[in-house]
């Protein structure tokens, strides 16, 4: 929960199990149903459906599990810190594939256009943009619904994940970009 005026949000050394199930659920849920909504939108041609869709999946998820713990989070506070459970749990997965980074380097993240956190955005963005053509080029209810959970969860991540139950609490916000771009260092 957002912490009241005045008052300081806990810092987690550990992030509750239903933080992380939060998070995580919230981001599979994203990937998963943008690849079903674009391999649904691009149905006319099957093949352009199901490639677009998996290849979205896969490079979505690899972004966010495989090229994040490798590139981001050696640098990140809780790589570092002993028995640390970050918000998105990927600090343990970046401990076993990745070594030590240099916490100086961790604003990084934010620097370039082909940087982790456009990177990350794009993840996000892409399936809803795929999405408005093949709304109007292939109809359908289920794609629409797809559509608009899709857009959901993207403004639940936007308004209460990250300013409710992510970064408050963070140990490294006082470092990091995106929380300084959402004014959320502070408290």
């Amino acid at each position: 929960m957002k912490p009241t005026k005045g008052t300081k949000a806990e810092l987690y050394l550990r992030y509750p199990a239903s933080s992380i199930a939060v998070y995580n659920g919230a981001t599979l849920l994203h990937f998963l149903l943008g690849g079903v909504g674009m391999a649904i939108g691009y149905s006319f041609s099957s093949w352009v459906g199901y490639t677009f869709g998996l290849l979205y999946l896969v490079l979505s998820l690899v972004e966010m599990y495989i090229v994040m713990p490798l590139k981001v989070c050696p640098n990140c506070t809780y790589h570092r810190v002993k028995d640390s459970l970050c918000i998105s749990g990927l600090n343990l997965l970046s401990r076993k594939i990745a070594k030590d980074g240099h916490q100086k380097d961790f604003p990084k993240r934010a620097e370039g256009v082909f940087c982790q956190n456009n990177l990350y955005l794009a993840s996000l963005i892409v399936p809803i943009a795929a999405m408005i053509p093949a709304i109007f080029i292939n109809f359908s209810g289920v794609l629409l619904l797809i559509f608009w959970i899709v857009v959901a969860l993207l403004l639940f991540r936007f308004f209460v994940i990250f300013p409710r139950i992510a970064c408050p609490h963070c140990r490294a916000k006082h470092a990091c970009p995106q929380a300084a771009a959402m004014g959320l260092r502070e408290g």
